[in-house]
């Protein structure tokens, strides 16, 4: 049960490095809080710390990232973060390992947060996977034959930016976290006597978290908006299938904290929205590992990186002439 690799996940609003062994179990962790005004040099310092703490104390072979925006995962280039300044351009892989001295895999949260519910998570035995995340974005991520599908270069499956019509609405616009609180607002001046109206009061944002407990009291106003936000998801979802054919799509992040009245609501719509011949059509799953996805992925990057460094180690000492006859 030794910690022996290390997982790290950057986000806009958290940061968070853990410590696991080989199997993906998190034995360690230490949470940190981002500040926005300290941009991305603020999130390498307290990085900095906390590998000097982690690394002595462990002694760990490899170390894997899940980070908040589009990466070449090929390099370790981050491309930009769309919600923190200062990381446009900026290679974290090699970073990394010039601060820590070990192999280091950089990939999208998303990829990452797939990866681990794809071998440790609800995508357990099922091939293949695709995963959202329904949180102040949307994201998504396919892992087909155990591995992080990518394609050409950056490589995350945007399904945020598929569009639902030819003007320009986007997954994103109508399913993430802040859409659906936009739409909760509205309903205090449009239907004030709703219950979802009245439990919102006078709250300004995170209003989908009241969006459960106006349900259970059968919540007309509230039954609407989850209906509107899993039928516009299930028919961005409708392309996933007749393109990827998974055989598990997992609802993950903030918003699918709202539990089986979303999974079934999608579940339902996306029937309606795919082809006869492909019915029944994929399982529609909540996430297992809830916030511990990305850093379990990011272990199993660990993992990945260091398994692929061991072996060009060995191949390269293989290749490695002989010492003449006689030295010493």
């Amino acid at each position: 049960m030794q910690a022996k690799l290390l997982g790290l996940e950057i986000g806009g609003t958290k940061l968070q490095i853990v410590a696991g062994n080989a199997s993906a179990q998190i034995l360690d962790r230490r949470r940190f809080v981002v500040d926005p005004a300290k941009r991305g040099a603020g999130i390498r310092e307290q990085i900095q710390a906390a590998l000097a703490e982690f690394i002595p104390a462990i002694k760990p072979s490899a170390l894997g990232v899940g980070f908040g925006g589009p990466v070449d995962w090929k390099t370790g280039e981050i491309c930009r973060s769309h919600q923190i300044e200062g990381w446009a351009d900026f290679n974290l892989r090699d970073w990394l390992q010039s601060l820590s001295g070990l192999p280091v895999c950089v990939d999208n949260d998303a990829n990452t947060a797939t990866f681990g519910e794809a071998l440790h998570g609800a995508g357990v035995g099922l091939n293949p996977v695709f995963y959202l995340t329904l949180g102040s974005g949307v994201g998504g991520g396919l892992v087909v034959d155990g591995q992080i599908y990518h394609g050409a270069k950056p490589g995350e499956a945007e399904i945020g930016h598929v569009r639902l019509d030819r003007e320009g609405t986007i997954v994103e616009s109508r399913c993430s976290g802040w859409a659906v609180d936009a739409k909760i607002r509205k309903l205090k001046t449009t239907e004030p006597t709703s219950v979802l109206a009245k439990l919102v009061g006078d709250s300004t944002g995170g209003e989908a978290r009241f969006l459960v407990s106006a349900l259970q009291q059968g919540d007309r106003a509230a039954r609407r908006v989850l209906t509107e936000t899993a039928e516009d998801l299930a028919f961005g979802l409708s392309h996933v299938v007749h393109l990827f054919h998974p055989e598990v799509i997992i609802l993950g992040g903030g918003l699918s904290l709202a539990g089986e009245p979303l999974r079934a609501a999608v579940e339902s719509a996306l029937r309606v929205f795919t082809m006869a011949a492909f019915a029944p059509g994929p399982r529609i799953c909540l996430a297992a590992l809830g916030e511990d996805a990305v850093p379990v992925g990011a272990l199993e990057l660990a993992r990945k990186v260091g398994s692929e460094s061991r072996i060009a180690q060995t191949s390269t000492d293989k290749a490695r002439p002989p010492p003449p006859h006689g030295s010493a």
